[in-house]
Formats: structure tokens, C-alpha cells, sequence
């Protein structure tokens, strides 16, 4: 561990080993949507700090109404994960107070530019269509190159998508489209990829495994699973639109008025760590980390080797946007016969 990030850690852990501290100080509580990296993060944020994290696993969406929920008596410390519009919403709501980590320098400048401090990033993930080409072969549909082919009824059955009430994964693809395409234009190529669903799924990345198995022949999903699976040996395609994809600037926020504050930050310090995010890629995330000092993942790409968009995070993070959007899809799309 580089000797400025356990002098940051040591001083934030200092004052958690006081005697009269409150047995609620050694544990920081963190709801977490990367479940996997949390895990990994739990026995060596104990051994270098003394401080016992406890996580609670949600989706990216429901983190933020269960921290919303408790917002008069919050039982969370760190909001861990997930796509960043929660985030801003979160910070929108005076749900997360602003942290400067003394890790922010390892991090990207363009990602921090990017969530403007409203919180602070911890890895970005660009949406992909991922695709099964056996499946697709069988069913005699052509390989999806662009967002507007994904309206093609040779797709019908085939596709699987998350559902944006549960999942960041859903919205951020909602957003993305807008973004590209204008919100009219955008919710009638959705009316059209509704028609081709074979499910929505809770998860973000719920249709991955059915895709790989050939039940399913598209995903719309974060590019990083995918980049995994096929690593491992899944029959699948990773395609980026030809009009261009968004993704994620993930996030960690400290929750407003938690029980543990000071050991909240000593958390987010070693979570941001090149270090820890090197944990993260080692347990199966396989993001595009924002610690400058991390490496990169099996096959990995970067952030500039991929056509994204200029994806407006703070205007697609704002509550009023977000619960707009999603409520407009959830009324206009998902009842639509299919």
C-alpha cells in the first residue's frame, strides 16, 4: 500500500480505536450494489484499518429508496456501486454530502469533470449489445450493427433488457437514446424494442447468462459482464452502436448523518485505492476502474477506444429527469401488448 494512503487511512481509522468510541464506530455499513467487490474489500479494509464493514446488496435503484426511506434515521454509511444518476439524485436530495477523498488525485480527471462533485467515481462502463450469433443464425436475424436495428421484428423473442424501476443499468439505456436521438424519436425506437422482449429483468445484467445459454439471442446490457463472460468462455458478441452507446462514471457516495461518518471516509479512501480496485477486477469486476494507478482488466478496453456519447450526467442524473423518464417508459412502454 503506498505510504499517503495508509497515513489517510491510519488517520481516519485513529479515531475509531478510542476507547470510549460507540461499538457502532468499528463498523461502517454500506449498501452496495457490486456485490462481488464488496465482498473482496471486506477482510482487507478489517486488516488495514480494524474496522468491520457490513454491506447490504441491492440494485442500483433500490439502494436509493432504501436510503431515501431512512433519510431521518439513516442506518447506512456508504452508498457503494451502481450507475451514477442515483448518485446524483441522492446528492440532489441532501441524501449524500460531498467528500474530498486525498485519494482524488489518483483519479481520473475526466470522470471527476465529468460528476462535477456530486460524488465521487469509482469506475465507468459503457452499454453494449451483446449477442448470441448461434441464436441469432437459427432464428434467421441478422447481427444487430446500430440502436435502430434493435426494432427489427426478425429480433422478436429474442431480446432481454432490464426494467429501469429496478434497475441503473435500464435507465442509464433510456438516457442514452434520448440523448441521441431526441425523447420522441427515442421512446418510439423503445415501443419498438418492447415489441422484440422475451423478459425484463431485475438486474441489470439478468439476460447476460440467458444470452450465453442460447435462450435469449440480444442483451442490452453494461459492457463489463459481458467483457468477463466471454473471457470465460461464453458463445457471445460484444457490439457498440453505430450511433454511439452512454455508459456509467459509477459511484461512492457518503450518506448524510450516518451512524459512522469517520470511518465512512476511511472506507471510501481504500475503496478508491489502486489497491482496492485492483480487488474489484481480481473478484470479477471488470469495469474501467477510475484510479489512474489501477490495472486494467483481461482484454479491456479504454474509455477512449469506445464510441460513447457526451452523456449528460448531471441533467440525466436529476430526480426530476429521472423519475420523469422512467415513469413515462413504465405508463407508455411496459404495458404495450407484445
Amino acid at each position: 500500500m503506498q505510504p499517503r494512503l495508509r497515513h489517510a487511512i491510519a488517520i481516519s481509522a485513529l479515531a475509531m480505536s478510542a476507547a470510549t468510541a460507540a461499538q457502532s464506530q468499528d463498523v461502517v455499513n454500506v449498501v452496495c450494489v457490486v456485490e462481488e467487490w464488496c465482498e473482496a474489500l471486506r477482510t482487507p479494509f478489517l486488516e488495514e484499518t480494524g474496522i468491520r464493514m457490513e454491506f447490504l446488496n441491492l440494485r442500483t435503484n433500490e439502494s436509493l429508496v432504501r436510503i431515501r426511506a431512512e433519510a431521518s434515521n439513516p442506518t447506512f454509511d456508504v452508498f457503494y456501486g451502481g450507475t451514477g444518476d442515483p448518485h446524483f439524485v441522492a446528492a440532489g436530495e441532501g441524501l449524500t454530502i460531498p467528500y474530498e477523498s486525498p485519494l482524488m488525485e489518483e483519479l481520473s480527471q475526466d470522470m471527476l469533470q465529468a460528476v462535477n462533485g456530486a460524488y465521487l467515481p469509482l469506475y465507468a462502463n459503457p452499454i453494449a449489445i451483446v449477442v448470441n450469433p448461434a441464436v441469432l443464425e437459427e432464428a434467421g436475424a441478422p447481427m444487430p450493427e446500430s440502436w435502430e436495428d434493435l426494432t427489427d421484428p426478425a429480433f422478436r423473442g429474442l431480446m432481454g433488457m432490464a426494467d429501469p424501476n429496478s434497475s441503473g443499468t435500464a435507465y442509464t439505456v433510456i438516457a442514452t437514446l434520448v440523448q441521441i436521438f431526441g425523447e420522441e424519436e427515442a421512446f418510439e425506437l423503445l415501443a419498438g424494442m418492447h415489441q422484440n422482449m422475451a423478459t425484463y429483468t431485475r438486474s441489470g445484467s439478468g439476460s447476460l447468462q440467458p444470452t450465453g445459454q442460447g435462450e435469449l439471442g440480444v442483451a442490452i446490457i453494461f459492457m463489463s459482464s459481458a467483457l468477463r463472460e466471454r473471457e470465460a468462455g461464453l458463445p457471445i458478441e460484444i457490439i457498440i452502436p453505430s450511433e454511439g452507446t452512454g455508459y456509467e462514471i459509477s459511484g461512492i457516495s457518503l450518506v448524510a448523518n450516518g451512524p459512522n461518518p469517520e470511518g465512512a471516509r476511511a472506507f471510501i479512501d481504500y475503496a478508491l485505492s489502486a489497491e482496492a480496485q485492483d480487488l474489484g477486477t481480481q473478484a470479477g469486476s471488470w469495469q474501467i476502474k477510475a484510479n489512474v494507478n489501477a490495472a486494467p482488466a483481461p482484454g479491456g478496453p479504454r474509455l477512449d477506444d469506445i464510441a460513447v456519447i457526451d452523456y449528460d450526467f448531471e441533467h440525466f442524473g436529476d430526480p426530476e429527469v429521472q423519475g420523469r423518464l422512467i415513469a413515462r417508459w413504465t405508463e407508455e412502454i411496459f404495458p404495450l401488448p407484445r
